[in-house]
C-alpha cells in the first residue's frame, strides 16, 4: 500500500496500522508544503524582493505580505466607494486580488462587516480626540425615510481646523422613531452631542423650515441656556436653510404659471413617449445642423430646476417643433409664438435662480459671506418683475414676494454679519442692499441691528480672552494721569499730530477694520477670493476680530452637507444599504464620510438627477 503526499504528490510506503514517523518526517521536509504555510503564521516566512520606484529611480527593497494591512485597505475601499459587502465573495474579485498577490486570502461578507465595525469604533475615537480641541462647532441636520420605512436623522458637524480650513464630518446617521416631533428631534440631537462630548461647543444649528424643527431648536436653545453654554447670546443659534427657502419660493411662483408652459411640457412628453417620434425629431435637428447638443428633457413638476432644464433645451430646439408638426399630424401641442416668448421670460428668471442655487448648494460648501449678495440679486429681480404689466409675470412675482417676505422679512444675521466680515464688502453691501431688500420705513432698523449684533459678538470674544483683559488694564494705567507721568512732546510730535490721522488708543479692532475701506482684489482674483485666507493673513493685525471671523464664516447657511448623505442626486441611498441594520448603516455612512474627507475623495452620486436624464 502506498501513501501520497497532498502537497508534492510523492508516493511513500504505508501499511495500515503501521508506523507513521516517516510520513511526519516527510511533511517537515516537503518544500511545497512549506510554501503553502508562508503567511499563515504556521511556518517559516520568506520575504520577497520588489522594486520601489521613487522619482524615476528603481530601488530594490524587501516586501513582506501583511494580511492585516490588506484587510484594512479592503475595508477602506468598500466603505469609501460604497461597494456592497457581497462583492468580496465574487469569484472574479478573488481572482483579481490573487492576480495582484497570490497570497491573498478570500474573506466572507460577514467578516468584512465585522472589520468595518471595528474600524468605525477606532475612527470615531480618533475624531473625538480631534473635536476635543475645537472651540465652536456648527451643526446641520436633516431627516430621511428609507425604503424600509425606517426614519433616519443625519447630524453633521462643521468647524475650522488649526490651518483655517473648513471641515465637516457626519457625526451621526441614526434611526429616529416616529412620530418625528420637535421633542423627538431635540432629544436625539442631544444624545448625539453627549455621546461625542461636544454638548458645550455648539454655536449654531441649521435646519429646514419644518414646524417640528422650530420646536426642536427652541428646546435645544433652552437646554443650552440653562447650562449657560448658549454661544453668541443665542442671537444666531437658529439658521434657516436658505436653499430650502429659495426652493419653496420658486415652487410657489411656478404653480401660478403652469398654463404658460403647458404646450411645451405636453410637446416634450408626446415626443419622449415614443422612440420613433424622438428619432424623427432628432433627425430634423441633424438636418438643420443646430449647434445645440442638448436633448429634450421632461421636467418633474415638483422640481423647478428640472422645469428650467426643460425650457432651456426646448428653446434651443425651438425651430424643430414646427418642422416636426409638418411630419406628424397627430401632434397637437405646437407652442405658439406667444408661448415661446413667455417661456423665454420664465427661463430667463429661472436662470438667475439657478445660478444663486449653485452658490447655495455647493458641495464644497461656501462661507457665509457669499449669501447676502445672492439674496439681494433675487430681491432686485423680483422688484424689477413687479413692474411688468403682463398678467402671468404679475401672478408669479406676487406669489414669490410673499414667500420671500415670510422668511427674509427679518434680517438673517448670520448672512449679514458674514457679509460685513468680507473685506470686499464690510458695511458697504449692507448700506447698499438693505434699502432695496426692505421697505423704506424699515431698512434702517435692520442696518442698526446688524451693527449692534456685530458689536455684541465682538465683545463676547473680548470677554473670553484674558490677554485682552490684561492689556485693557495696562492701557487704563498708562492713560491715567495720576498713575503715569505725562509724556513730554517736542516739535516733531506736534507736527505729526497736525499732519496725520491719529488712531485713538482705545479704538476697537472692529472700528479699525470698518474704517479702513474695502479690499479690492484683481479682476481675476475677485470671484475666487477666499475671505478666510484674508483673515488668516491678517490675524496678527486683528487678533480678536479674526477669531470671530473664522467662527462666523464657517457657519453653514444650508443643510446640503447633511442632505448629501442620502444622495446628491436625490434623497435615496443605495438599495443594499437600506437592507442593512441601522447601526451598520450609520457606521458605513459616517466612516465613509470621514475617510473621504481624510483622503480627499469625492463620491459621485449613485442616483442620476431625473431632470438631467437624456432621452
Amino acid at each position: 500500500m502506498k501513501a501520497r503526499c497532498n502537497h508534492c504528490k510523492h508516493n511513500l510506503a504505508y501499511k495500515k496500522g503501521g508506523a507513521t514517523t516517516h510520513l511526519k518526517r516527510h511533511l517537515k521536509l516537503c518544500t511545497p508544503r512549506k510554501a503553502t504555510l508562508v503567511g499563515k503564521d504556521k511556518g517559516p516566512k520568506q520575504s520577497l524582493l520588489s522594486f520601489d520606484v521613487t522619482e524615476g529611480d528603481e530601488m530594490l527593497s524587501i516586501f513582506k505580505y501583511d494580511k492585516g494591512k490588506v484587510r484594512e485597505e479592503l475595508v477602506k475601499m468598500f466603505v469609501v466607494h460604497e461597494y456592497p459587502f457581497r462583492m468580496v465573495e465574487h469569484e472574479f474579485f478573488t481572482k483579481f486580488c490573487r492576480s495582484l498577490n497570490p497570497k491573498y486570502e478570500p474573506i466572507k461578507r460577514q467578516t468584512l462587516k465585522l472589520d468595518c465595525m471595528k474600524m468605525y469604533i477606532s475612527e470615531k475615537e480618533s475624531l473625538k480626540l480631534a473635536l476635543a480641541g475645537i472651540n465652536k462647532i456648527s451643526l446641520t441636520s436633516d431627516l430621511w425615510t428609507s425604503n424600509q420605512s425606517i426614519g433616519y436623522m443625519c447630524l453633521t458637524g462643521h468647524f475650522m481646523d488649526s490651518e483655517w480650513k473648513l471641515q465637516k464630518r457626519i457625526l451621526n446617521f441614526c434611526p429616529l422613531e416616529p412620530p418625528h416631533t420637535g421633542l423627538a428631534i431635540a432629544d436625539s440631537i442631544s444624545e448625539c452631542l453627549i455621546d461625542w462630548g461636544i454638548e458645550d461647543k455648539i454655536s449654531t444649528i441649521t435646519l429646514d423650515n419644518a414646524s417640528s424643527n422650530d420646536l426642536a431648536v427652541r428646546v435645544l436653545k433652552e437646554n443650552f441656556e440653562a447650562k449657560e453654554k448658549l454661544h453668541f447670546g443665542g442671537k444666531i443659534f437658529h439658521v434657516r436653510c436658505c436653499a430650502h427657502i429659495l426652493n419653496l419660493m420658486v415652487q410657489d411662483g411656478l404653480t401660478e404659471i403652469r398654463d404658460v408652459i403647458e404646450n411645451i411640457r405636453e410637446s416634450v412628453k408626446y415626443l419622449k413617449l415614443s422612440p420613433s417620434r424622438l428619432y424623427k425629431f432628432n433627425e430634423i435637428v441633424k438636418s438643420l445642423k443646430l449647434s445645440t447638443s442638448k436633448r429634450l428633457i421632461l421636467d418633474v413638476p415638483t422640481r423647478w430646476n428640472s422645469t428650467y432644464a426643460m425650457l432651456e433645451c426646448a428653446l434651443e430646439n425651438k425651430s424643430v417643433f414646427s418642422r416636426y408638426k409638418e411630419r406628424d399630424y397627430n401632434y397637437k401641442w405646437l407652442p405658439s409664438d406667444e408661448d415661446w416668448k413667455r417661456a423665454a421670460e420664465v427661463s430667463k428668471f429661472l436662470e438667475v435662480i439657478n445660478d444663486v442655487t449653485k452658490v447655495f448648494s455647493g458641495r464644497k460648501y461656501p462661507t457665509s459671506n457669499l449669501f447676502l449678495r445672492q439674496i439681494w440679486k433675487v430681491r432686485k429681480m423680483l422688484n424689477d418683475m413687479s413692474t411688468d404689466n403682463r398678467d402671468f409675470v404679475k401672478r408669479m412675482t406676487l406669489k414669490m414676494k410673499e414667500k420671500f417676505d415670510k422668511y427674509w422679512g427679518e434680517c438673517n444675521l448670520v448672512m449679514a454679519i458674514g457679509a460685513v466680515l468680507d473685506p470686499r464688502y464690510k458695511m458697504k453691501l449692507i448700506l447698499y442692499s438693505f434699502p432695496k431688500i426692505y421697505p423704506a420705513d424699515d431698512f434702517q432698523r435692520h442696518i442698526d441691528d446688524v451693527r449692534e449684533s456685530l458689536e455684541f459678538l465682538y465683545k463676547e470674544y473680548l470677554s473670553v480672552d484674558s490677554q485682552i483683559n490684561s492689556s485693557m488694564s495696562s492701557a487704563t494705567y498708562d492713560s491715567n494721569p495720576s498713575q503715569a507721568k505725562k509724556q513730554k512732546t517736542d516739535d516733531f510730535d506736534d507736527w505729526v499730530i497736525t499732519n496725520s490721522d491719529i488712531i485713538p488708543g482705545n479704538k476697537s479692532e472692529i472700528d479699525m477694520y470698518l474704517d479702513e475701506g474695502v479690499y479690492k482684489p484683481g479682476n481675476e482674483e475677485y470671484e475666487d477670493f477666499d475671505a478666510l485666507n484674508w483673515w488668516k493673513a491678517n490675524s496678527l493685525k486683528f487678533r480678536h476680530l479674526s477669531k470671530m471671523a473664522r467662527d462666523i464664516l464657517s457657519i453653514p447657511i444650508t443643510t446640503v452637507a447633511s442632505e448629501f448623505a442620502f444622495s446628491a442626486g436625490g434623497r435615496v441611498l443605495d438599495q443594499y444599504r437600506s437592507s442593512l441594520k441601522p447601526e451598520t448603516v450609520q457606521a458605513l455612512i459616517c466612516m465613509g464620510d470621514w475617510l473621504r474627507q481624510d483622503f480627499g475623495v469625492e463620491l459621485a452620486s449613485n442616483v442620476e438627477n431625473e431632470c438631467m436624464q437624456e432621452g
